[in-house]
């Protein structure tokens, strides 16, 4: 399996960009959506993206368990967008009382994609935003997500075939 890691800041053309790769590939597509319609700016920015992509792909809304899916639709489908990595970080950071620590979520998460990029077929891209590049956060949550963010965004950028940043909609490839 090909993993292709895509990073940026917000509003960068990182998504864009990795819809863009995902329909140059053949066969079946599918979006994992980590993001939840909690509200109506968001329900609009969700339908906004589904137009996006159009009929062609298909649609799954996974919030936290990114891991348990994975193995499953890699071979399904030729190419798997999952959008975004550190939604999904934020995700897991709030569900923190209730089970894993986030080192536990993280590793794991590591450890799968080592396994589906040794074993697996298709290719996934993981859209994630780059945190580390502005000011240090006021608070211990955000100073605490951003750290999170920056050793997830390092981990995952390691084990990828390909890493490309986005920046203000040109993407660079760094590896």
């Amino acid at each position: 399996m090909k993993i292709i890691f895509v990073t940026g800041g917000a509003r960068s053309g990182k998504s864009a960009f990795a819809l863009k790769s995902a329909n140059a590939v053949s066969g079946l597509k599918l979006y994992i959506a980590t993001a939840e319609e909690l509200d109506a700016e968001m329900k609009d920015r969700v339908q906004r993206h589904r137009k996006e992509r159009g009929h062609d792909w298909d649609t799954r809304e996974e919030p936290l368990n990114i891991v348990g899916i994975l193995p499953e639709v890699m071979d399904q489908y030729g190419a798997v967008l999952l959008d975004c990595l550190t939604l999904w970080l934020s995700n897991v950071m709030l569900q923190e009382d209730k089970g894993s620590p986030v080192d536990y979520y993280i590793d794991k998460l590591v450890a799968q994609l080592k396994s589906l990029r040794d074993s697996g077929t298709g290719t996934l891209l993981i859209v994630s935003n780059e945190v580390g590049m502005g000011i240090v956060p006021e608070n211990k949550l955000a100073r605490r997500f951003r750290d999170y963010a920056g050793t997830l965004n390092q981990r995952i950028a390691e084990l990828a075939n390909e890493v490309y940043m986005v920046i203000s909609g040109i993407p660079v490839k760094i590896k």
